[in-house]
């Protein structure tokens, strides 16, 4: 696949590309992601089993929650009783780094967590994960656009995987409508007459990633940027 090169800007390694078409991947299982919010367990097994997962994919950097059912260890071991299987990958695709050189001051940087070899590692392990099962890429928030499962992690699965992202209500939205949707704050009802589609979309990975991104706190009021933002339910 032919890839965009990357548009000039300080201390970012983001690689910018299309998207691929579907004919990219035919063999491949889709790849889906699901946040599980503030859903109790039996819903988010539900939404699950809607779909046929077969394994969940824990991309939080911290694999703990409020609720009690979606901690690692309980999460593990419920997704397993009820025939899943469970596979933690926020040491490879999280958004709340320990490498140091994935900041620009308390900031994480998308494009700085994308070239660290960790990450390219994360991604390896998906790209073979899809060949055999029906994987879904699990983080807390609801909506995908909040989220780094979408504008960090997708962008570079949809590379190898046709993407769809399990909604609350268990509707399916493919990724290429998510990025619609996540374009349409920064682009006018008229267009850009002066910017491709690509680079438009480059532009709101960029934009939307610098507004959800993790950013370091003082000890005295950190975020955990992993839980919902709100009680969305």
């Amino acid at each position: 696949m032919q890839r965009i090169g990357p548009i000039a800007r300080p201390k970012s390694a983001l690689i910018e590309f299309p998207s691929p078409s579907r004919a990219a991947y035919p063999t491949v299982n889709p790849l889906f992601t699901i946040g599980h919010s503030t859903h109790d367990f039996a819903k988010f097994l539900e939404l699950l089993k809607q779909h046929r997962i077969e394994v969940v994919a824990d991309v939080r950097s911290r694999p703990f929650s409020r609720l009690e059912w979606f901690c690692r260890p309980a999460l593990e071991k419920e997704l397993r009783a009820n025939g899943l299987r469970y596979v933690f990958l926020g040491d490879e695709l999280g958004a709340r780094r320990v490498e140091r050189e994935c900041y620009i001051g308390p900031r994480a940087d998308y494009g700085l967590i994308a070239g660290t070899p960790a990450f390219q590692q994360g991604i390896e392990r998906l790209r073979d994960g899809v060949l055999k099962f029906r994987v879904a890429l699990m983080c807390a928030e609801k909506d995908p656009l909040d989220c780094h499962r979408t504008v960090l992690v997708c962008r570079y699965a949809q590379e190898f995987a046709e993407i769809f992202h399990i909604l609350s209500d268990g509707r399916l939205e493919s990724h290429a409508a998510a990025e619609e949707r996540m374009m349409a704050p920064y682009v006018s009802p008229e267009g850009d007459m002066f910017r491709s589609r690509i680079e438009l979309l480059n532009d709101a990975y960029k934009r939307r990633g610098e507004e959800i991104n993790y950013v370091e706190q003082p000890q005295t009021s950190s975020v955990v940027r992993d839980e919902p933002w709100n009680d969305e339910s």
